[in-house]
């Protein structure tokens, strides 16, 4: 076959050639618009993103700075809101009263230098640092003095919840700091700043309460106490100044110009320094209270899962030591080899756990059959003494019996046939005068010439010494008529002791 014929095809085979290259261009006209669909698709979304997220446009950078230079001095009225602020925290504190506390954290002037700190460090303004650093210092100091005359002094101080909510700082609180401090420095960049969220903020840090509860552990001498808040206290004002730095050199706040280009350097240079000095407490704070979080959540489960699921097991007390790692469990009663073994081997489940040692304190001696045995000898015991009880009660009951016999034959030997019974009239004036103290009556003889000589009741009481001359009178008419009406005489003498 000749070259010329060797791509001769019939017209149904070009038909078909062309119909399939027409199909392979529709695809690819599909797929690219697909494509394009997808870019602008894409497109619109990096669009709607930025817009909805960037807040780099709406930043007042002139303001912002003017603004947080402002709320850095700490003199005249500032010092005395503090002061009035540590003594509202610390009696919220002390009431245990959640609002009063949030009410002493919207009114506090702390958080001024703290943004101040990381504003120089992010803008190489080493004077405006040296300024926040001895503010915060001088506001730090008032306050722990501040707590501790409160605390000092105070009459009531006792452990509240609230106080002891500041004692252990775990990881939620260095969450909290950080992000609270993210939106508050952003807060404060944007245009018409938002107080409600630099409120919020101050709400949720809670810079106050720490710092009053140092107070208080200075106060008591608990230095445990005083060693968290101040640990609480550190990891607030730290994160916070983070996340002030971070954002602003986000933003590109414009760095401090010097005329001197060493000077420049080395204000750099010591900013620098002071930036990495904070970031590695702020690192090192971090990964040690997400640790202790982990150690805590890991030692809760266990006793949970472990423990308390467990009835053969009565826990009186825990504790785990973490600079030692030492767990120790309490328990009431006997526990077995096996159990201890099969506590051991479940540890080791709890990744967090695995280093740690076990330590089982059981009271051997006092197992459940022996717990048992002392509670029916108790039971018994009560039942002999109870017993014992009732034949006193018996023989007091036929004292009082034999008593009164006897005080009616002495009345009957003494009087005569019509007298009244001086045990019954003792008990119905006691009755009738809830308030007499002493009573007693006799036959008295008199004469008021010397020779003629009658015969005269006399009653002597006392009265309760509340009573009133006033009334003390009118009860005595009422004794005095009531006894004329039992004795059945015309008169008698009422004598008061």
């Amino acid at each position: 076959m000749s070259d010329e014929n060797k791509f001769n095809f019939s017209e149904e085979e070009n038909s078909q050639i062309t119909n399939e290259m027409n199909k392979e261009a529709a695809v690819e006209e599909k797929k690219e618009a697909v494509k394009k669909d997808a870019q602008g698709l894409f497109v619109s979304i990096k669009t709607f993103l930025s817009e909805l997220l960037d807040f780099r446009e709406d930043t007042d950078r002139d303001a912002t700075i003017t603004a947080i230079k402002a709320d850095i001095p700490f003199k005249g009225a500032t010092a005395w809101i503090l002061v009035c602020s540590i003594f509202v925290a610390s009696i919220g504190l002390n009431a245990n009263s959640t609002a009063v506390v949030i009410g002493a954290m919207l009114i506090s002037p702390l958080m001024g230098p703290i943004l101040g700190v990381g504003l120089s460090i992010a803008i190489n303004d080493i004077d405006t640092l040296r300024k926040s650093l001895i503010n915060l210092m001088t506001m730090i100091v008032l306050s722990l003095l501040t707590a501790f005359l409160f605390f000092w002094l105070f009459p009531l101080s006792e452990e509240t919840s609230e106080l002891l909510g500041r004692t252990r700082p775990d990881i939620r609180d260095v969450l909290i700091a950080f992000f609270g401090g993210l939106a508050l420095i952003i807060a404060r960049t944007k245009r018409g700043t938002i107080a409600s969220v630099i409120f919020g903020v101050a709400i949720a840090t809670a810079l106050m309460p720490p710092l009053c509860t140092a107070g208080y552990g200075l106060a008591e001498g608990n230095w445990a106490y005083f060693g968290g808040a101040m640990y609480l206290f550190t990891i607030n004002t730290i994160f916070i100044a983070l996340a002030t730095f971070l954002v602003l050199k986000i933003l590109r706040f414009p760095m401090l110009k010097y005329a001197n280009s060493a000077k420049r350097k080395r204000i750099s240079r010591i900013a620098t320094i002071v930036a990495i000095i904070v970031m590695i407490p702020a690192i090192w704070t971090f990964l040690t209270v997400l640790q202790e979080s982990k150690y805590e959540r890991d030692f809760k489960n266990y006793v949970e899962n472990e423990i308390d699921t467990n009835p053969n097991l009565w826990l009186q007390r825990k504790d785990i030591n973490k600079d030692t790692k030492k767990i120790s469990f309490y328990f009431n009663g006997d526990v077995s080899d096996e159990m201890i073994s099969d506590l051991q081997n479940e540890k080791k489940n709890y990744e967090n756990l695995q280093d740690f040692e076990l330590v089982i304190n059981a009271n051997k001696t006092r197992s459940a059959d022996r717990l048992t045995e002392s509670l029916d000898r108790a039971y018994a015991d009560l039942d002999r003494k109870d017993n014992v009880i009732d034949g006193l009660q018996k023989q007091i009951t036929e004292l009082e019996t034999n008593i009164s016999n006897l005080n009616k034959l002495i009345e009957s030997k003494n009087t005569n046939q019509n007298a009244v019974s001086f045990s019954s009239l003792s008990r119905d004036a006691k009755v009738r005068f809830s308030d007499l103290e002493y009573f007693g009556y006799a036959k008295m003889l008199e004469s008021k010439d010397f020779i003629n000589i009658d015969t005269v009741t006399v009653a002597n009481v006392r009265w309760k010494v509340k009573l009133s001359d006033s009334l003390i009178l009118i009860k005595e008419r009422d004794l005095q008529k009531w006894l004329k009406n039992e004795l059945k005489v015309d008169t008698v003498f009422i004598k008061r002791n």
